[in-house]
């Protein structure tokens, strides 16, 4: 799947803004941006919902609009309860296979493949979120297609189903399949995701490898137990570190763990823990995007919070 330009306006205002990337086949690709950046807006044009004020987007190297049967080159979950709610979830997905040739026996095994075999006869309406969530992913599977462009697929699942959707992208998208994925679950996007994308305010921010993507981001931060550890706190001061002391630990940045347990060690100090401290996907976003949020609110302890950081993008759409 390739994105080249991509431009989408509503009247004045800009929503994607020259966007160009790719989404390789074989591995999940993450797709991150803060309230308001044009990811919903991007997902929609990338399955031919919304057409692109300027660019082009190539699914299995056509324009969506130019497949003959959709459904069949990319499966989509944008809105999962965009759904009749008086329907079951089995008639959902035969008038969705009817539009395709696709046969009955495939829907059995897309409701046998999201766990929703039992309830296949109930009504969606009383459907949970979850669940509503599962068939969504069974109605983006229905055609066996090689790309799948999923919009917060883990929204409203349980441990046990975001353990279970884990498994089932990563196994997709080792099958050979394009699997491109937003969420706001950045723990969960760190496991999954083997390449990230991150947009603010409609552009390109980054583009690249999960691991590439982390390093960048990181500082040399340890967190040591001594002691001694406000005289420890004065000497790796005096070595240039910034510390952040709290309680009987302290935070060290720019000083590396052997740097500060030779200091201890001349100084006949004991050490009790000594732990280099990794950023995380979360960390990293958060960087990324500060200039890129539209709503902010003061945090407890008066500095800027990034609760709509992590939130979808609805209102760009």
């Amino acid at each position: 799947m390739d994105a080249s330009s991509l431009t989408k306006r509503y009247g004045a205002k800009l929503a994607v803004d020259d966007l160009t990337f790719s989404a390789r086949p074989g591995i999940v690709t993450g797709f991150l941006g803060p309230n308001g950046a044009g990811k919903s807006t991007t997902m929609r044009m990338m399955v031919g919902l919304d057409r692109p004020t300027d660019g082009t987007v190539r699914v299995n190297g056509r324009a969506p609009h130019a497949h003959a049967a959709p459904l069949n080159e990319v499966g989509a979950l944008l809105e999962a309860r965009s759904l009749h709610p008086g329907r079951s979830a089995r008639s959902h997905l035969r008038s969705l296979a009817l539009t395709s040739g696709i046969g009955r026996s495939r829907v059995d095994q897309v409701l046998e493949l999201v766990g929703l075999a039992d309830v296949a006869d109930k009504r969606v309406g009383s459907f949970s979120l979850g669940m509503g969530q599962r068939l969504g992913v069974a109605a983006a599977l229905l055609g066996d297609p090689a790309t799948l462009v999923l919009d917060e697929p883990i929204n409203g699942l349980d441990l046990d189903g975001i353990r279970w959707i884990r498994s089932l992208l990563r196994g997709l998208a080792a099958e050979g399949r394009t699997v491109f994925l937003s969420s706001h679950l950045m723990g969960e996007m760190a496991i999954t995701a083997d390449h990230v994308i991150v947009v603010g305010k409609g552009r390109l921010l980054r583009d690249q490898p999960m691991a590439d993507f982390l390093q960048e981001a990181r500082v040399e931060t340890v967190r040591v137990r001594a002691s001694s550890i406000g005289q420890l706190a004065r000497l790796v001061e005096g070595a240039g570190a910034a510390v952040e002391l709290g309680g009987d630990a302290m935070i060290v940045e720019g000083l590396s763990s052997d740097h500060i347990g030779t200091l201890a060690a001349g100084a006949q100090i004991t050490i009790f823990e000594l732990s280099p401290q990794s950023a995380s996907l979360e960390d990293a976003y958060l960087a990324l995007t500060r200039e890129s949020v539209d709503f902010r609110a003061d945090d407890h302890d008066g500095r800027l919070g990034h609760a709509a950081d992590m939130s979808s993008d609805e209102g760009a759409a």
